[in-house]
Order: structure tokens, then sequence, then C-alpha cells
């Protein structure tokens, strides 16, 4: 037995639940296919359960990709006061934590529940549970472009969007399918790689596990000389927070990260000032004042610092702790992966795709929306806007098919 939808779209995800709802809207007959239990598994876990959905500020530059004018289009449609204005809609509370990010008060949930409610004022078809196991283009009664296999039951569609986002966080279901199927249709993909993800200890610098749980801010500068000022986190495996996650987007394996642990102050400065204020401070009681006690008691322990008293610290003493703190050079063994990513890097390559539509140029009726594309937002809530923005491309263009 055979069915027909309109559209079909793989992956029940952010974008592709908003791309279902929209066009659905429309008047479009959707279906939704997913391997999973449920919808919207990856909003529920996002921002700590609260879902980070949009910024207030979002611009191109909050994105990385081979082609950084490739989101402009969509961003320019479909905007954060759009999704914010629908959330308002819905009654569901939600407040700026800071830079801009916005999360609601009383959970992911809600968010799920609102673009399952659209999807079912509209009647779109949401089948959980599917094993895709074939896809291919065919020509069926002059309406079907796409013929698949899900679950041993086939389907035909005119249009066929791939929602399916990367390969992080791959304990809620994420596969490499929607890389899969553009490689089945001759686009070409930018490797993937995990994205806004802690970076682990080399062997060296294991001892600073022991201070696992301690967090403060700094300013994280990768070689190419992107910046970020936030709080870093010390963990077991090796360092995570904020800065750390943002930074990961622009570092490259066996790159050094600087991290100035003391961005607000000048340690040079203060020591100096402390020199004539308190000449017989010893220096560990002197730092304990600017830094975490614990800190400092590991680079005593590990003799990377020598504690002495500060009226007797030479000019190189003060320069090799002005390096040492406002310039660690730290060199991460590597990332923690896709188990721990927000987002992966990569994905297919925009240059095969309409920035308007997000249909593919050479093959009609098949279209990428969300973080399957070679599109990366830094973290705050800019990758779910991306998903809005792209699926909302996508419906509109839909909806003139």
């Amino acid at each position: 037995m055979s069915n027909y939808s309109e559209i079909i779209i793989i992956g029940a995800g952010a974008a592709g639940l908003f791309c279902a709802a929209q066009s659905a809207k429309s008047g479009k007959q959707v279906t939704i296919f997913d391997n999973g239990k449920k919808i919207g598994r990856k909003i529920l876990m996002s921002g700590g359960g609260f879902c980070n959905f949009t910024n207030l500020d979002v611009t191109s530059q909050h994105y990385l990709s081979q082609n950084p004018h490739f989101v402009k289009s969509a961003l320019a449609r479909y905007t954060q006061w759009d999704f914010i204005a629908m959330v308002a809609e819905y009654g569901i509370a939600y407040h700026e934590k800071e830079l801009g990010q916005l999360f609601t008060d009383e959970g992911a949930e809600k968010i799920v529940a609102m673009l399952e409610t659209e999807c079912n004022k509209y009647h779109v078809n949401i089948q959980l549970r599917q094993q895709i196991s074939h896809v291919e283009q065919v020509e069926y009664h002059d309406k079907a472009r796409f013929k698949l296999v899900a679950n041993g039951q086939t389907w035909y569609c005119r249009s066929l969007v791939i929602a399916t986002g990367g390969l992080s966080m791959s304990g809620l279901g994420a596969s490499p399918f929607g890389y899969q199927v553009a490689e089945q249709f001759g686009l070409s993909i930018i490797t993937p790689r995990a994205s806004l993800v802690p970076f682990t200890w080399r062997e060296t610098d294991k001892f600073y596990s022991a201070l696992s749980g301690i967090a403060l801010p700094i300013v994280a500068t990768a070689q190419c000389g992107k910046s970020f000022a936030n709080n870093m986190l010390f963990t077991h495996r090796g360092l995570s927070g904020p800065a750390i996650l943002q930074i990961s987007n622009y570092w490259q394996p066996n790159e050094a990260v600087e991290i100035d642990l003391l961005p607000q102050q000048s340690i040079t400065e203060f020591l100096r000032q402390l020199r004539i204020a308190s000449p017989n401070l010893w220096l560990k009681n002197a730092l304990v004042k600017v830094l975490p006690k614990k800190l400092i008691e590991l680079w005593l322990e590990q003799h990377l610092i020598q504690d002495q008293v500060i009226a007797q610290l030479s000019k190189a003493g003060l320069q090799q702790l002005e390096d040492f703190i406002h310039h660690w050079q730290f060199l991460p063994n590597g990332t923690e992966g896709y188990r721990t990513a927000e987002v992966t890097m990569g994905g297919v390559d925009t240059k095969q795709i309409s920035s308007k539509s997000m249909e593919c140029n050479k093959i009609k009726g098949l279209y990428f929306i969300g973080e399957v594309v070679d599109v990366t937002g830094w973290l705050g809530g800019y990758n779910f806007q991306w998903a809005w923005s792209s699926a909302y491309a996508c419906a509109m263009a839909l909806a003139d098919t």
C-alpha cells in the first residue's frame, strides 16, 4: 500500500515542526517522519530544560558558514521579533538571562507544546518511530517527485524537506541521515564537527581536574583573533562554560587558546598598589583576593608559582605572573565530541541551496533546513533562530508550489 503527501518533512525537531506548521497553514498537506518516540527531543533538553529559544540581538555576524552571507535572507524574512510575538501570543512567560538570551520561565515543554498545537491546528500528520530505508526521485502521476520507504511502507511526495539536524547529542537520536540524503543526490558536505563543545585536558594538565565545579569570568581568544568574554568552568574532563563553548567554534586542532583569567583588572597594577599598602603580604594571600583560592593553592602545589612576600617580587617575577594569569596558553587535547556538543558545525554546502527558499539549486522539490545545513550560530539562542528562520523561508517557498 502506498501513501501520498504533498510535503514530507524528515525530522520533528525545531526546524521540522515549525516548517510543517507554517506549510500546512498555507493549505498544504504535510507529513512529518521522525525516528524518535516523541517530537522536539532536543528542544526539551536545551537551555537546561528551559530552551533558549532566540536572542534579542540577531545578525549574520552571529553565524559561521563557508558562505557568511547565506543566512541574511532568511533571518531578515523571519526575525527574532516574529518568533517572540508567537511565544507571547501563546502566553508563554519568558525572561532575558544575559546578553539578550531569552529562556522560557516554565520549561522547554511550553515551546514544544506550542509547535505541536500549531501542527495539530493545521492537520499535520506526525509519524513517529519511523525508520526510513529508501529515498529516490520518481515520476508518479505527474504530482510526485520523491518516493520514500518508511517502516516498510511506501510514500510519495511532491516536496521533500530534510530537517534531520546534525550529529550532536547522539543520545537523542541524532544521525548522519540528512548528510547521506544530500550525498545521494550529489550535494557536497562541509565536513561536520562537534561545535559549542567543552575542551578536554592533555595528560600534563589533568591536575586541573581537582578544580572541577569552579567557575570564573574570563576572556578566551582563538588563534584567529576571535575573543569571547564570559564564564569558564573547570570540569573533571577539561574546560567548559559559555566562553569556552563559544570559542570552540573558532578553535582548530593543535591550536592553543589564550585565556585571560583576570580580565577585569591588571594583576601587575594590582600587586604594585598592594606592595605600597601591604608590602609584607604573601603572594598567595594577595592572589586569593582576585582569583579562586583553590586555583592559587593548586598552582603552588604544582610549583607553577612560588609563594613569597610581595615586596620581594622581581620585575621578572611580575612579568611571569602577568603572562601566567592574563595570557594562559591552554592547549586542548581535543573536545568532548558530539556527546555533549550543543550543535554540529559544517553540513550541506550552502552553495548548492537557495538562500531564499532553502531548495536545492539542481533538484526541484528537495529542501534542507536547520542544523543539517552548513550554518552554525553562537551560543545564546542563535541556532534556534536559524531553525525558525530557515523553516519559515522554506515554508513560504512551499506555499507557492
